[in-house]
């Protein structure tokens, strides 16, 4: 089976960062994207549901998954140029953090803001990646994936991708796309995204009065590491609730009865709202229930500081849900998939 391989009965404990102990009926590792009609192909594969599994940093799996769990395992940066633009082409299975780290290396802007998320490059369109102000939509030129209704590749360009907060096509239609490479169109020159809350203080502490994109991101690596807890050390899918996205008149309203409550500027006569201080301030924070609970560095991180399973895990998601609405009328919507 040349360009993947096939596992019976294989442990995801390891491949998903909440560490939730399931097992899949098969699981694929895909090199060469060429072979995925292929794996498809194959009746014991096609018999049943198929996910494909980056990381497993923005995922919570509730249970044994009775199907077949596709791994991206190609490799590969390539930089063309296109008329008068410079593009990096990303296989799906190069991790992202190697990359940003790279493009900075290469002497590249606009995805410094983006270093230290977890995950691989496949998965950075589908939940439309964002950190410290900026999303990585703005810098997505194509991608490359195999359609599963057309049963051929497809390269959809960035209106084909529909991005928006947190979400995409490829988040709405689950399931349908595999994403095998990413295109971005990177500048050498751009201005940086300074005002998300701590990025300036940062760089002022570091001593720094003509900040580079490489000091950008060096603050946002020093303002992560402080404020969320490492995956490697306490299993956690990152930021597990969503900034809420209200109308603007109920934003102002929460605003004014409750004083310090971060509300920013959103499209169309709404206003987002910050979900982690709505957790901690519903007292949330640092709270657990056996193994699954709420981080104590960060109230948006959903942790499992043990041998938590993931209904464990999703009930205590659920009881966070059920108390912010409760005192604040708003409801929190997971940002990882959940299955």
């Amino acid at each position: 089976m040349g360009g993947f391989t096939l596992a019976s009965d294989a442990p995801l404990g390891g491949r998903n960062t909440l560490r939730v102990d399931a097992r899949a009926k098969l699981l694929a590792e895909v090199h060469d994207p060429v072979k995925i009609p292929e794996l498809l192909a194959y009746p014991a594969v096609k018999s049943g549901p198929v996910l494909v599994l980056g990381e497993g940093s923005n995922l919570l799996i509730k249970g044994d998954i009775d199907g077949t769990v596709v791994a991206m395992a190609n490799r590969g940066v390539e930089t063309f140029q296109r008329d008068d633009r410079v593009l990096i082409r990303v296989a799906a299975g190069e991790r992202w953090d190697d990359f940003v780290r790279w493009s900075l290396g290469q002497g590249y802007a606009g995805l410094e803001n983006l270093i230290l998320i977890p995950g691989t490059v496949g998965a950075a369109p589908i939940q439309n990646i964002g950190a410290y102000g900026v999303e990585v939509a703005e810098f997505i030129d194509t991608v490359e994936a195999w359609d599963t209704h057309a049963n051929a590749f497809v390269v959809l360009d960035k209106a084909a991708c529909a991005f928006s907060y947190r979400h995409s096509s490829f988040k709405q239609q689950a399931g349908r796309w595999i994403v095998v490479a990413v295109t971005f169109a990177l500048p050498r020159e751009r201005p940086l995204s300074l005002d998300y809350a701590g990025i300036r203080e940062e760089i002022a502490k570091m001593g720094i009065e003509r900040p580079t994109p490489y000091h950008v991101a060096e603050a946002v690596v020093r303002l992560r590491s402080r404020k969320l807890p490492d995956p490697a050390v306490i299993g956690n899918a990152g930021s597990f609730f969503k900034n809420p996205v209200i109308p603007k008149a109920k934003a102002d309203a929460l605003a004014l009865a409750h004083p310090g409550l971060p509300v920013w500027p959103h499209v169309g006569g709404t206003a987002k709202i910050s979900a982690a201080w709505l957790i901690e301030s519903a007292g949330f924070k640092g709270e657990r229930e056996g193994d699954a609970g709420i981080s104590n560095r960060h109230a948006l991180v959903l942790v499992n500081h043990g041998k938590a399973t993931g209904p464990q895990l999703w009930a205590f998601a659920q009881k966070v849900i059920a108390g912010v609405q409760a005192k604040f009328g708003v409801t929190l919507d997971p940002e990882p998939l959940v299955i």
